[in-house]
């Protein structure tokens, strides 16, 4: 079985990336196998309910109140259109629902009071629900955590020193001590990155690095394409080629073993034979459902239809099962 390290450097997890590609297509895939349920694949569907208005920079980001990109502001949805999505998603054989707000940080008020009952209402739905909503303090992430929150998402992005090119409005520590908020909160951890940025494949294995020698590696890590706005600075930007992903993908699996690996956003610029490339290489999760907050992405439908010609099936929720059990089952051991 492969162990799980926390002292990768950035030498190794480089050799890793530049094996030649069928090799590291093989490596990755043989490791996969070694979870008995390696056909299997979470899926997510994620929702905005604050969307637009968002007071930082990040380059990528039509959200971003500062660019012209078309995104109207609205104000938090009500409880009952959330309930609703997630009861969309879960017909739709999705086990997660992530809930994001165009928010820097939680404030303690009335809007996070209504998140709060958010969780509380799709927990009972039995699905895990995830939330990416800025950064996070402590007791925040323990309100969260009292609420029945199964995840926090919170990106680093790229690496550190590539960082400041992309957002200058918060910084890589932030991020960091967010991630430790919501990890002493015992709620599941979900990290990733983008890759397309204008990065450099150095940058990619730093951040790789970062993610993997956590104290604990995150859960869940997300490897996002690009997608680029029109009115970002960013817009630009080259189409990531698949190839890059299948690296990505596939370091992330070797690295992070029992991590679940998100195939994220630019799953519409690819083909289902280039997603099949992906999962053979470690992938485990996608995001379904037409929208990722505010980019297209494909339909429930058409997942399906690729996890038929595929051979893959849902995973259910819980499968890991739920953290505050899970932890309290730790400390009795």
């Amino acid at each position: 079985m492969a162990e799980i390290r926390n002292n990768w450097t950035k030498e190794e997890i480089a050799e890793i990336y530049h094996t030649p590609l069928l090799d590291l297509i093989y490596q990755a895939a043989t490791i996969h196998r070694e979870n008995k349920d390696y056909s299997e694949v979470q899926i997510s569907s994620l929702i905005s309910i604050k969307t637009g208005g968002c007071p930082e920079d990040c380059a990528y980001c039509p959200q971003a109140a500062r660019y012209s990109t078309g995104v109207d502001v609205h104000a938090i949805l009500p409880k009952h259109e959330v309930v609703a999505a997630a009861e969309k998603a879960k017909a739709g054989g999705a086990s997660r629902l992530c809930m994001g707000a165009a928010w820097r940080e939680v404030r303690d008020n009335k809007d996070f009071d209504k998140v709060i009952e958010m969780v509380k209402a799709v927990n009972e739905l039995d699905m895990e629900v995830c939330c990416t909503l800025g950064m996070l303090t402590e007791s925040q992430a323990q309100r969260l955590a009292d609420a029945g929150l199964y995840a926090y998402n919170h990106n680093l992005d790229t690496s550190e020193d590539d960082y400041k090119r992309i957002i200058t409005t918060r910084t890589y520590d932030e991020r960091l001590q967010t991630l430790e908020h919501v990890r002493k909160a015992k709620i599941t951890v979900c990290s990733g990155g983008i890759i397309g940025l204008g990065e450099t494949v150095e940058d990619r294995v730093s951040m790789l690095k970062t993610l993997s020698n956590l104290s604990n590696p995150p859960e869940s890590v997300p490897i996002n394409a690009l997608v680029p706005v029109k009115g970002t600075p960013l817009a630009d930007q080259a189409k990531v080629s698949v190839w890059d992903m299948v690296r990505m993908i596939a370091t992330t699996r070797i690295i992070m073993p029992k991590t679940v690996v998100r195939l994220s956003a630019g799953r519409t610029e690819m083909t289902t034979v280039e997603q099949a490339l992906c999962f053979m290489a470690g992938a485990n999760s996608i995001f379904a459902g037409d929208k990722l907050l505010t980019t297209p992405n494909p339909s429930f439908d058409t997942d399906m239809a690729m996890f038929e010609i595929l051979g893959l099936k849902p995973r259910e929720a819980f499968k890991n099962g739920r953290p505050q059990v899970a932890a309290q089952e730790a400390v009795a051991q």
